[in-house]
């Protein structure tokens, strides 16, 4: 029986939500799989993965084929470098411990990019709805001014109508 790990849909039209399986590749995509190995949200910014690593690895060192995406969610995770590290671990190039020490490494740098990643999206958030209250404050203020020169108009007007009343009664009076 040949094994993929691959993903099976889920969620409402245009807004997919995938499970990360090992099925038989004869299987239909959303049909019968072995193993739910996680799940995978491309609607998030970065998109949300949550994996279960060991499992992963153990199908794949069994020989399950993963299809593109899943070859890319599984290497964004680490799990192809650990796969790779654990062949040179038994083929003698280096020992299990560095092994480790290397994969730790890499994790942590990864980790790093992810965070840097999330901390400039918020600032670039939090600064366009800045300017976005900016640009709304200057509109408002700018109605405001309008509003104000309107009614100091409208207050102009009738006074100047009722002096010029007065003034032709006062004509009037004098003759």
């Amino acid at each position: 029986m040949a094994v993929k790990i691959r993903l099976a849909r889920h969620g409402k039209k245009g807004y997919a939500f995938y499970h990360i399986v090992a099925a038989d590749s004869r299987a239909p995509r959303d049909g019968k799989f072995i193993e739910k190995l996680g799940t995978y949200n491309p609607n998030t910014n970065p998109a949300t993965i949550d994996l279960n690593f060991e499992r992963a690895l153990d199908w794949l060192q069994k020989g399950a084929q993963p299809t593109d995406t899943c070859r890319a969610i599984l290497s964004y995770k680490g799990v192809l470098y650990k796969k790779h590290l654990l062949g040179g671990v038994a083929k003698g190039a280096f020992s299990e411990s560095d092994a480790e020490a290397k994969f730790n490494k890499w994790l942590q740098e990864k980790e790093a990019k992810v965070n840097a990643k999330i901390n400039k999206i918020d600032t670039e958030a939090k600064a366009a709805a800045k300017s976005r209250l900016a640009a709304e404050t200057k509109v408002n203020d700018e109605r405001a001014k309008a509003i104000a020169e309107k009614l100091a108009a409208a207050q102009a007007q009738p006074a100047e109508e009722s002096a010029d009343e007065e003034a032709p009664a006062a004509e009037q009076s004098e003759e």
